[in-house]
């Protein structure tokens, strides 16, 4: 285990996408959309290199120097038409053939206004922010034209971009309002502005970021508490269509605005605020509780704020064992992205910025809200069962039945919402409905199904506790309605029998809480040498599946000769009772009187329905025949009533 200041749970990938560093003769852009680096070296006369979103992706290609500097330049989706803006109210289009450019056929398109910045929105459209509004342009390269297809007046300041959620988030100029824009292919759809609480509150581009958490779009504001003197991070969340984005939840940094340098990351759904000057990142999860106040939540830190992992940089060496560099993290040159890319420039490094779930189980004491955390994880399936081992581990000898208990409602309150939308997906539809494209809910993030448990669970067997903390996990289950599967109903059937708990085991079968079902009805007689008591919840169990063959064989095989005849005769119907099996269980009954009452049964049958006491020769009953006229020669008048 490491030492707690050892501890990093956020970490930049191992294979980062190198490029050429920035430096007088070399500018670098990056294109958050289509997650490309381009080095442009001499303003694209001695080449242009295009790294990303991985390392073994790369463009190469030279272009002419046309004057004055690339202020921006992106590739359309299909990586077929660059665009370039060298002035701030033009715009170039470079077509391209493969992986080479048409120099001699570049589309200017040039506006009145101030242009901020652009990004595509399909392989031909591209929307154009300036400062008199958002308008989305058709490339049409086989006409050398730039077509207005769709526009948006309005007086803007700045903007920021969200690529996933396709938001452009406008400031504008008259009363400092932030109004989200969603933008696609021709359309663009004005939504309900930011609801800053205060009208005259002015919000500078540099402190905000926009991302996706929890799959809703999400404006991160960082302002000082004038109250603390602290920095904060407010969250408005785009909570549905036509509702304006709400300051649902703040993100307490606990840090001094005197100190004020941050940038802002989203990673696997949780918040990361990076503090430059104490080298330090602190993670934040909106999705668990935290202090509310009038509505809006306000979260602390998941834990105290620790440094992203060290990373060593293998430099090129004639050497076999090579040079490692040791990046400085937190860097001056660095340059974060959304949701999780960290550039750093000088160094021509970019990374991914990942989350390492491991530690922060060293960190987070308590149990219940590790568990809330991890459920919320795309990695977390596989740590949260390791959480659970160690919790009903011997170690612990079953002292934190009150924590499991909880642990397994929060995990079987997701399974029970999943196992009901597989129902309602399995729900037959009319066959004159015809469906073309069938919809099917996406799991949860973190999905802990009986067969996982079962894996974890079957280590404890035969352990002291092992009994409770298998009634526990049954006993969560059946609070959300989610029936016990074979495997676990098998594994707690065998721990009642070993601890001799076969009251609870007939409750069990009696309020069906295990799994009802032939198998588990065969296990449990497997069992019934252990007491009497075992094959009778058996025969419930049967009972309740209507399984009346197996049953029958059952009290055939313990003598049961007449109950077994008659729960035969009411199931089966009399003519599909047969004579041989019952008259050959009576005969090893060796009780004349139980074998009487049988043949006597079943000559009445016979008369009933083939008018005569005579068996049919094809039942074979030739040796009952005389064994019961040597037994009763003078056909005895003792007769036996069977309803």
């Amino acid at each position: 285990m490491e030492k707690p200041n050892g501890i990093h749970y956020i970490e930049l990938s191992n294979n980062c996408i190198r490029f050429d560093a920035a430096s007088q003769l070399t500018n670098v852009f990056f294109d958050d959309s289509n997650k490309q680096i381009l080095a442009v070296r001499s303003g694209g006369a001695t080449g242009v290199v295009v790294k990303g979103p991985v390392e073994d992706t790369v463009i190469s290609f030279c272009m002419n120097d046309r004057g004055g500097a690339i202020r921006s330049i992106k590739f359309s989706p299909d990586n077929q038409i660059l665009a370039v803006q060298r002035k701030e109210n033009a715009v170039e289009f470079v077509c391209f053939q493969g992986e080479q450019p048409m120099l001699q056929d570049i589309i200017t398109h040039q506006v009145k206004t101030l242009i901020y910045g652009f990004v595509w929105v399909h392989n031909r459209e591209l929307a154009l922010i300036s400062s008199t509004g958002l308008e989305i342009f058709q490339i049409l390269p086989e006409k050398r034209q730039v077509r207005s297809v769709k526009a948006l007046s309005i007086s803007i300041m700045w903007f920021a971009w969200c690529c996933d959620a396709n938001v452009a988030l406008l400031c504008t100029a008259e009363g400092n309002n932030l109004i989200p824009v969603l933008v696609k292919q021709k359309v663009i759809t004005k939504l309900p502005k930011v609801d800053l609480g205060n009208p005259t509150r002015e919000v500078l581009e540099s402190r905000v970021t926009l991302g996706r958490v929890y799959g809703v779009l999400a404006v991160l504001i960082l302002e000082a508490n004038s109250s603390t003197g602290l920095m904060e991070v407010e969250v408005h969340l785009l909570n549905g269509p036509g509702l304006a984005p709400r300051k649902c939840h703040v993100l307490r940094l606990g840090i001094p605005s005197t100190l004020a340098r941050f940038a802002i990351n989203t990673v696997d759904n949780l918040i990361v605020v990076h503090h430059q000057a104490t080298a330090t990142s602190l993670l934040f999860d909106i999705a668990l509780s935290g202090e509310v106040i009038h509505e809006i939540t306000y979260h602390a830190p998941i834990t105290p704020g620790r440094s992203i992992k060290p990373f060593g940089l293998k430099l090129p060496s004639l050497s076999p064992d090579g040079q490692i560099l040791q990046c400085e993290l937190y860097s001056t040159h660095w340059v974060l992205f959304q949701p999780n890319i960290v550039i750093d420039a000088k160094l021509g490094c970019m990374w991914y910025l990942n989350l390492a779930i491991e530690p922060l189980c060293n960190l987070i004491s308590d149990r219940i809200r590790l568990t809330e955390f991890l459920l919320q994880r795309c990695s977390g399936k596989q740590v949260l069962l390791k959480v659970v081992q160690q919790l009903i581990d011997e170690q612990y000898k079953g002292t934190l039945l009150p924590v499991l208990e909880t642990i397994f409602d929060k995990i079987n309150k997701i399974y029970a919402s999943w196992v009901q939308l597989e129902l309602q997906n399995q729900t037959a539809q009319p066959s004159n409905i015809k469906t073309t494209i069938t919809k099917h809910a996406a799991p949860p993030i973190v999905l802990i199904e009986q067969s996982d448990m079962a894996q974890i669970l079957q280590t404890i067997a035969e352990r002291p506790y092992a009994e409770s903390v298998l009634m526990l996990y049954l006993q969560s289950l059946n609070k959300y309605n989610i029936s016990a599967q074979e495997e676990l109903s098998k594994m707690i059937i065998s721990e009642l029998i070993r601890n001799r708990s076969f009251d609870t085991l007939r409750r069990l079968v009696s309020y069906s809480m295990l799994q009802e079902s032939k198998s588990v009805a065969c296990f449990l007689l497997a069992h019934s040498d252990v007491n009497s008591a075992i094959s009778q919840v058996a025969i419930d169990m049967l009972g309740k599946i209507q399984a009346h063959e197996i049953i029958i064989e059952v009290m055939l095989g313990q003598g049961k000769v007449i109950d077994a005849l008659r729960l035969a005769k009411n199931s089966l119907g009399l003519e599909k009772v047969p004579a041989r099996k019952f008259l050959e269980a009576a005969h090893k009954t060796q009780d004349d009187l139980i074998f009487h009452s049988v043949y006597r049964f079943f000559q009445m049958r016979n008369l009933r329905m083939y008018e005569t006491l005579a068996f049919p020769k094809a039942e074979q009953c030739t040796e009952f025949i005389q064994h019961y006229n040597k037994t009763f020669p003078a056909d005895s008048t003792i007769k036996m009533q069977i309803n």
